[in-house]
This record gives C-alpha cells, structure tokens and sequence, in this order.
C-alpha cells in the first residue's frame, strides 16, 4: 500500500480542511502515479474531492466512523477490519492512501512506500503528517529536482518503510476455502 501527500517544512497538510498547496506540476505528478488505482480515504477528504459524487471508473473507499454514511461511486467501511478486508482482493501496490489526517495515521505503518511532496515553505495549519525523515523505519530513496511555481520551491520525494505492518483481517484468508 502507498501514501502520496504534501508536506510544508513543518510536515503540515491542511487547514480548515483544505490542502496547503496547489500546483499545477504536484496534480501532474498525483494524476500520474495514481492512474487508474485505488484510493483510501476519510469521509472529510472524499467530500472535499468529490464534491457530488465520486467518479465512476476508480475505486473509492473510504474510511468513516459514521455508520449509515454513504457516497455514490465510493465503497464505505467503518473500521480497519473492514478496509483490510475490501483491500484484500487488490494488488497492495495498487492502493494509494490520499487523506486525511486520521486515515495517514492510522493506515501509515501499514505502508510500504509514502510519495511526498516537499513545499519548501511555512503555512499556518491544523492537520499535519508524521516527519518520516525522523521515523526510523522509513527512508528517503529518492529526491526529485527542486520545482518552482508560485513563488514556491518544492520537491518529490519517496521513502520507503522497512517494517511495513501486515493487514490483520480477523481471520485467515484461507479459512475462507
């Protein structure tokens, strides 16, 4: 499983549910590496994406405490089982995790590999993302040319974790057959 998100220096992503950063390259990168997979997402970050409905055509799951909650276009599970569940009959490198805040927490050691993109810059914000340059599980294996774009310099980067957690389903796969 993968995380792609933007980061300022501080690790911030968001205030008043809205992303920090909007560049032009950064959806270039996002529309490129995420084509055509799956995303995992909280209820929050799903409306504000989507404002209506959820595309036909990508696989849309989100995570949500609200128990009668639905979305047209998106698969809604309440807990982790659940998500591990619906996420077992997908290639795990073809699942992106997109946000928000409580979803990177909690779905973060079960990544493999985390897209970030480093905004060499400071916003005020109330939602912000584990420094991963600071967890020792994970490492950065690539760093990208610096971008500039609205008077703002950034960067792609991609750390890879050396103890990804397993999915814990509750029960056996093959108990199942």
């Amino acid at each position: 499983m993968n995380i792609i998100v933007a980061v300022d220096k501080n690790w911030g992503i968001g205030y008043k549910e809205k992303t920090l950063y909007d560049f032009a390259k950064q959806k270039e990168f996002f529309g490129e590496l995420t084509d055509n997979k799956i995303f995992v997402l909280g209820r929050k970050t799903l409306e504000m994406v989507y404002k209506s409905e959820a595309p036909r055509g990508r696989i849309n799951i989100c995570l949500t405490s609200q128990k009668n909650y639905k979305k047209q276009g998106a698969i809604v599970v309440n807990t982790l089982s659940e998500l591990f569940e619906k996420l077992s009959f997908y290639n795990s490198d073809n699942v992106f995790v997109i946000g928000g805040e409580s979803i990177y927490n909690q779905l973060l050691p079960y990544c493999k590999v985390c897209y970030v993109t480093k905004v060499d810059n400071k916003k005020q914000s109330d939602a912000s993302f584990e420094n991963l340059d600071k967890n020792k599980n994970w490492k950065m294996v690539k760093n990208s040319n610096p971008y500039f774009e609205n008077n703002t310099i950034f960067y792609f980067c991609k750390y890879e974790n050396s103890k990804p957690q397993k999915f814990n389903y509750g029960y056996e796969k093959e108990d199942l057959f």
